[in-house]
């Protein structure tokens, strides 16, 4: 059982129901280190007064606010209390919003929420109720000094908490969205044929992270001793012509959906030939 990271209660209306929260990833991120070549020793690193070029002690270093610049606001700890709202320890659901609804760019981490000992019942009637109504609650909960918005569904029977941006925290597209550029038909219908060959369903068990695999491979020749040949990747050149490289990139998403049949069916048949095959060895 992993370990909760906050406990408090779903609160909707006037019925409130017991949680734990739990986290529902977990990153496979490989942790390096910085560390003194010549005697293999770690690196520290401390606390510098830039004006001073010492070591300060932990009693004269505070959190400080620069309101302008040069112009600092102390805070004490008293300061953070001060500004706690009320029902830290609630989830306090607001709203209830069809789920298709959300861009998920509001999305932040995922949360497991599981019933405290004795609030099976109340919990297993949110769940139900979320499920059959199909929507999802919106709430406001305090995690780790810091107010956030949240996004109550259920998933496998568990409801669980998608902890989101505030409105103001996403930033506008503006400035990223290109000028407005003629499209040709011909070439829009190409790449949309292109999209329909590649289209599939969602299975995230084919996706993995080649990437911290190909290191941790390397890690291992490195302490072995081996070499690690680099290979330069190649660069990715602009096509001359559009139009050709849709047509091409059609060509070869045909021949390799055409092989994956073949693929299956010659698997059939040395199945069938093995099968026979024991057949004859039985008799």
């Amino acid at each position: 059982m992993p370990r909760a990271l906050w406990t408090g209660t779903i609160s909707f209306g006037l019925v409130n129901v017991p949680v734990r929260m739990y986290s529902a990833t977990q990153e496979h991120d490989l942790h390096f280190h910085y560390v003194h070549e010549p005697d293999a020793s770690r690196i520290g690193y401390e606390k510098i007064c830039k004006a001073e070029g010492k070591p300060v002690p932990d009693d004269e270093i505070v959190k400080a606010f620069e309101w302008e610049e040069g112009e600092w606001v102390y805070m004490s700890d008293e300061d953070f209390a001060a500004a706690q709202v009320e029902g830290h320890r609630t989830i306090d659901i607001t709203d209830f919003v069809a789920y298709d609804e959300i861009d998920p760019i509001f999305f932040e981490k995922t949360y497991y929420l599981g019933p405290q000992d004795g609030a099976e019942r109340v919990y297993s009637l949110l769940e139900r109720a979320l499920k059959d109504s199909g929507l999802a609650g919106i709430a406001t909960f305090v995690l780790r000094d810091r107010q956030h918005l949240g996004c109550l569904r259920v998933r496998d029977g568990v409801i669980t908490l998608e902890r989101m941006y505030f409105a103001d925290e996403v930033r506008p597209s503006d400035d990223v969205k290109p000028a407005d550029a003629k499209v040709d038909d011909r070439e829009l219908e190409m790449a949309t044929e292109l999209i329909e060959r590649f289209t599939s369903s969602w299975e995230p068990e084919r996706y993995a992270d080649t990437y911290r695999d190909t290191l941790c491979e390397i890690i291992k020749q490195k302490r072995k001793g081996k070499k690690v040949r680099v290979e330069q990747p190649a660069e990715a050149e602009e096509p001359a012509d559009l139009m050709e490289a849709l047509r091409a990139s059609l060509e070869a998403a045909k021949k390799q959906r055409d092989a994956k049949p073949r693929k299956r069916a010659a698997t059939r048949k040395n199945g069938s030939s093995r099968k026979r095959a024991r057949s004859r060895s039985r008799g």
